[in-house]
């Protein structure tokens, strides 16, 4: 292939890129986006195997690795659950950041990638090398924590450390002063020492930052690795000037980072905050005039599956909410066939979601559209939260700190301020847990005190399986 007709088929590969993101915009719109996508992925990985930077000795070692890492790829995609795909995610941001660095040690130790810069393009071409492994470093590591907090491997309560922002401020002081050393290196062994330091620090620095955030921040977490591996794929890009791993990696990072700040502005947080860690630390109870710990008010008022069937068949507005409860019991498909048999009975039925709903953003979009729920009844938070005191019945679905009214009432609340879809206007509201266990970022929920609030114990599609049968009865 010339090289005119690869810049032509990057040029065509990056236009499909947009019009995917385009699409993944949109629910009905998202198999055409995810379609474009591939099919552009598609066009620019035979745009470089076959382009003229590729030898034909080099021809068999990228096709040995791509049908590696295609089995490897098909095998996760048919085997890994839905609950496990934030974790999934993560992982795969960890590849693309470790990719970032052996492609920067690669490149710095490859005599012929060097070769032709001097004077101010020889520095700039280190410099590219060395902010690439920073980025593909700290994504790296971090990527991993992430995984290991959403799997359930590391725990969910957040790590801070004393003085952790000033050991950050000089961990950042550090990499610089080691980038200025392996700026003015003469010889690859000059440059291997502040190098490896570098990668040192951006190893721990992922780490320390993602243990320092608490678990009600993950999907915000993912989104930011997100936007990491973006950057770090663009950096790569740079140094093997590739133009379309650039353009691609710039996309995603930006996408990435225009994510993550939509998701803080619903969670009314600053990015700042989230990244500095210390959002969803468990919180103590308060203290009551003798010291001891003040009880939620209020007693808990079960109730049966029957019971919820009778109740959802006199409502006429219906609104469930679901939460990460609904993806570990596999319980959508069960929501649907709810859904469907009360819509049928001319009940009003819709679904509210809240935009850190699961461990992923969209997460439980995804599940719903995989359990085919149409798409004109999932609204988000802000379209429905005026409508819930005009509902007869809320159903809320494994979810706690997403419906938590310490939210609004409760000012020293670790989630103080975080709109939440507030369940507890409407008529009655049945929530579903398997036990009185709190949420993710570990807070109380006062929702299961509250006088026109029920609890649905048990296994969600157990307890769900039976609301059906009961309705269909």
């Amino acid at each position: 292939m010339s090289a005119s007709l690869a810049t032509v088929s990057y040029i065509g590969a990056t236009i499909l890129f947009i019009l995917s993101l385009g699409g993944l915009s949109n629910q009905e719109t998202s198999r055409r986006g995810n379609l474009f996508g591939m099919v552009g992925m598609a066009l620019a990985v035979a745009a470089t195997v076959f382009g003229p930077q590729v030898t034909a000795a080099g021809i068999p070692w990228i096709v040995g690795a791509m049908v590696v890492g295609g089995a490897i790829g098909l095998y996760a995609a048919r085997t890994v659950q839905m609950t496990q795909m934030p974790e999934l995610v993560a992982l795969m941001h960890s590849m693309v950041g470790m990719a970032a660095v052996l492609v920067g040690y690669a490149t710095y130790v490859d005599p012929e990638a060097t070769k032709g810069f001097e004077g101010a393009e020889h520095t700039i071409h280190a410099m590219e090398i060395y902010v690439g492994i920073f980025i593909g470093a700290v994504t790296f590591s971090g990527s991993v924590i992430a995984f290991g907090k959403l799997s359930g491997r590391v725990g969910g309560k957040p790590m801070l450390l004393p003085g952790r922002h000033w050991m950050n401020l000089a961990g950042l002081i550090a990499v610089i002063v080691f980038g200025r050393l392996f700026l003015q290196a003469e010889t690859l062994q000059d440059g291997m020492l502040p190098l490896f330091v570098m990668t040192a620090i951006a190893l721990l620095f992922g780490v320390h930052m993602v243990m320092a955030i608490g678990g009600a921040d993950m999907p915000v977490v993912v989104s930011m690795l997100n936007s990491y591996s973006g950057w770090a794929a663009a950096a790569t890009g740079f140094m093997l000037s590739n133009d379309l791993l650039i353009v691609t990696g710039a996309l995603v990072g930006s996408s990435g980072a225009i994510l993550s700040y939509i998701m803080c502005n619903a969670m009314n947080r600053s990015f700042i905050s989230v990244i500095a860690g210390g959002f969803g630390t468990t919180a103590a109870a308060p203290k009551a005039a003798g010291g001891a710990a003040v009880e939620p008010a209020g007693e808990v008022t079960p109730i049966l599956a029957l019971e919820t069937a009778e109740m959802l068949r006199e409502a006429k507005n219906v609104i469930i909410v679901p939460g990460y409860g609904m993806a570990v019991a596999q319980a959508q498909h069960t929501v649907y066939e709810i859904t469907k048999h009360l819509r049928e009975k001319g009940v009003n039925v819709r679904f509210g979601i809240h935009p850190v709903a699961g461990r992923m953003p969209g997460h439980m979009n995804v599940l719903l559209a995989e359990a085919r729920v149409p798409y004109d009844i999932v609204f988000e938070m802000d379209e429905l939260n005026d409508d819930f005191p005009d509902t007869d019945v809320t159903m809320v679905i494994g979810a706690n700190d997403i419906v938590n009214p310490a939210a609004q009432d409760d000012p020293t609340s670790p989630i103080a301020g975080m709109p939440v879809l507030e369940v507890w206007k409407a008529r009655t509201s049945i929530v579903m847990k398997r036990s009185m266990a709190s949420g993710y970022a570990g807070v109380d929920n006062p929702l299961f005190y509250k006088d026109n609030n029920r609890m649905l114990f048990g296994d969600a599609k157990k307890m769900l399986d039976e609301v059906l049968v009961a309705l269909k009865s």
